[in-house]
């Protein structure tokens, strides 16, 4: 099989970027990861050489290109049917497509006002209307999936769900927005992956700051 090459932003920032890096990693696939910085203002044009968007993360397959961190998963997932990227029950694996679709398209309010940052110290910030609405749901979700699994992850094992809201983990911390004992103990799940630990010692080595998401 051809190698896999994920290219990807700023650790410390790139949310989306984290999502498919942390289910590939997670579950084990092998692959090369390539950081191109986005140490400009609104980016680096450097990306425009390898995406068709303009954007990251993009995987690219023996020179066929995905990108979108959720195409991304769903198309690794094809490759490597046995490697977890999905709940192995069908209904499960709708409902953890319905939740990742609804993290990619929505939390616009929580996504706006808290950008994802490794580095960032814990402190509580000034919040427009909307976030807690986004935080509530979110944390309902979580609820909800590990009722029905069991747990400790959202399906039970670590997937693909897991790695479409592991930014917010970081945003739920480092914002100090969420206090119910079970929202706290999956964000404690998540950050004992070692996947999850492998990230964040690379953002908190990176040179570069990106003043517009230093809230």
């Amino acid at each position: 099989m051809d190698k896999l090459t994920l290219y990807i932003g700023n650790k410390n920032y790139s949310s989306w970027s984290f999502r498919p890096w942390l289910a590939l990693e997670g579950r084990g696939i092998p692959f090369e990861e390539v950081v191109i910085p986005f140490d400009f203002p609104a980016g680096n044009p450097n990306i425009h050489a390898v995406s068709p968007t303009g954007k990251v993360p993009l995987l690219d397959h023996g020179g066929f290109k995905v990108w979108e961190s959720l195409a991304i998963i769903e198309y690794v997932a094809e490759l490597f049917p046995d490697a977890g990227l999905w709940p192995s029950d069908s209904q499960d694996r709708a409902l953890a497509r319905s939740h990742s679709m609804e993290m990619l398209a929505g939390f616009r309010a929580l996504r706006n006002a808290c950008p994802m940052n490794i580095r960032r110290p814990v402190g509580k910030i000034d919040l427009p209307d909307g976030v807690m609405d986004d935080v509530a749901r979110i944390e309902t979700i979580w609820r909800e999936a590990r009722s029905r699994s069991g747990g400790p992850f959202l399906f039970g094992a670590f997937s693909g769900v897991d790695a479409m809201f592991a930014p917010v983990v970081n945003r739920f911390e480092i914002y100090d927005l969420v206090s119910s004992a079970d929202t706290l103990d999956y964000m404690a799940t998540m950050k004992t992956l070692p996947a999850w630990q492998k990230w964040e010692t690379a953002a908190r080595a990176e040179p570069w700051i990106v003043p517009e998401d230093e809230v």
